[in-house]
């Protein structure tokens, strides 16, 4: 199969509504799963929300419940290249083949809810029902399920997860989920089901006792970071870092995960958590530690602070609101000690650029604005504006294209008054959304991943 016929089935799907847009009801992805059999009760469900740090505690879990023996299916949004990246079989993307099998599978199905009601499925109503119809015909052991959006009206909660996981929650997706932290935090705690177990990260306290409400009225079971769990020590090492996690199981020691940032490793602590609560560790029972330190040893996740070129180093990181420009400022300053390091940024139209360009100015020599392919970026000029207010006129250049503001950026690192001064102590960090985060990926000659 060609990648033509790939770019067929997603030129159909592009001229359905696009994932920035949802209308709050689960009744078309609801008919669609129906009339498919109902795949998602095939499989126990691990079910991912929050506003940051979802696709790395998704691909933390996967990591994980592989290395421990169980086959795993995992849907994680949006993609950084390649859209089979969203859905994966054993921890590596859906081949291009069974992705346009699936979609083709599934296509009279989907036609027949579209003829039914007045408005059709979305594209990630149609992404939804692919994998968890992929799932079921693997079969998988288990699916690690992240939402797109919200929680209880999102597409994926057609499915009743035994482990919800609810990652750290701030304000993003104002136009659909609103500007009320409280609001955001209960839309996101529907994902939470009767009688499953609820893994908590560190919120505020207004947030945390939403989802806590939440889990007391269905009967779930509750653990919380910093609490039933939490990381108890990380060491900045070589390649990423070296973590002690107090598990739901007890103690879990010298464990290497290969990612950067005290996120990262409060990512871990919760992704450990969410496996421990799956197989049932707790007080009498701890996982093999071994397997975890292996399975954790084999995380990736790509456009999350991943080093693409050496001397200077380049990174990509997909932070597309201030709290993951705050996760990503603290990062880049605790583990690397960058003399210069000069930022490419390009956002959505509909975000924050204010929010996360003032968390990133602290830790930026230089910021060279730009825009990226997406019809939803913000104009470059626009943002050249709201740099200048943050950063002033001399620390901010603009170009109109990735590629032109990626080589003015590596020259601005390499620019020094002393010629044998080393470059190591520079680098250039791309960041601002995740169409930005993966065409820069794709510049640096990654694979998909």
């Amino acid at each position: 199969m060609s990648l033509e016929e790939l770019r067929q089935v997603e030129s159909e799907l592009d001229t359905r509504w696009p994932e920035t847009k949802i209308e709050p009801s689960l009744s078309r992805i609801a008919a669609l799963v129906d009339l498919l059999g109902s795949p998602q009760r095939a499989y126990p469900v691990v079910h991912i929300a929050g506003t940051n740090g979802k696709t790395s505690v998704t691909r933390m879990i996967d990591a994980l419940l592989t290395r421990l023996g169980v086959r795993t299916g995992r849907f994680t949004s949006p993609h950084l290249q390649l859209v089979t990246e969203r859905i994966s079989l054993d921890n590596a993307p859906i081949d291009p083949e069974r992705y346009v099998e699936v979609f083709r599978d599934i296509e009279p199905y989907i036609e027949m809810v579209d003829a039914g009601s007045d408005i059709r499925l979305s594209k990630f109503e149609v992404l939804t029902a692919m994998a968890y119809a992929a799932f079921a015909d693997a079969p998988v052991d288990v699916a690690v399920v992240e939402t797109g959006l919200g929680g209880a009206w999102d597409a994926t909660n057609v499915a009743d997860g035994k482990v919800a996981v609810i990652t750290p929650i701030g304000i993003d997706h104002v136009d659909y989920l609103g500007s009320d932290i409280l609001g955001i935090a209960g839309e996101k705690a529907g994902i939470i089901k009767p009688d499953s177990i609820a893994l908590l990260a560190e919120q505020t306290p207004e947030v945390a006792r939403v989802l806590v409400e939440r889990a007391t009225t269905v009967d779930a079971t509750v653990a919380r970071q910093g609490l039933e769990f939490g990381v108890l020590a990380h060491d900045v090492a070589v390649g990423g870092q070296v973590l002690r996690l107090q598990g739901l199981g007890g103690v879990y020691d010298e464990i290497f995960l290969p990612l950067h940032g005290e996120h990262q490793a409060n990512n871990a602590a919760l992704a450990l958590a969410a496996v421990e609560a799956f197989f049932g560790a707790g007080a009498q029972r701890q996982l093999d530690v071994d397997a975890i330190r292996e399975g954790f040893a084999s995380v990736v996740s790509p456009g999350r602070l991943e080093r693409v070129r050496m001397s200077p180093s380049v990174f990509v990181d997909a932070a597309h609101n201030p709290h993951g420009a705050t996760a990503l400022a603290k990062a880049l300053d605790a583990e690397f000690g960058f003399r210069k390091l000069v930022g490419v940024v390009s956002v959505m139209a509909d975000k924050d650029a204010a929010g996360i360009l003032s968390a990133l100015e602290p830790v930026l020599t230089e910021v060279v604005v730009t825009t990226n392919s997406s019809t939803r970026a913000m104009d470059p000029d626009h943002l050249a504006n709201i740099a200048t207010d943050i950063f002033g006129d001399e620390r901010v250049t603009m170009y109109s294209h990735l590629t032109s503001a990626i080589n003015a950026a590596i020259e601005l690192a390499e620019e020094t008054d002393d010629p044998d001064e080393p470059l190591s102590g520079t680098g250039v960090i791309v960041t601002g959304s995740v169409v930005t985060a993966g065409e820069a990926r794709a510049l640096f000659g990654k694979d998909p991943a």
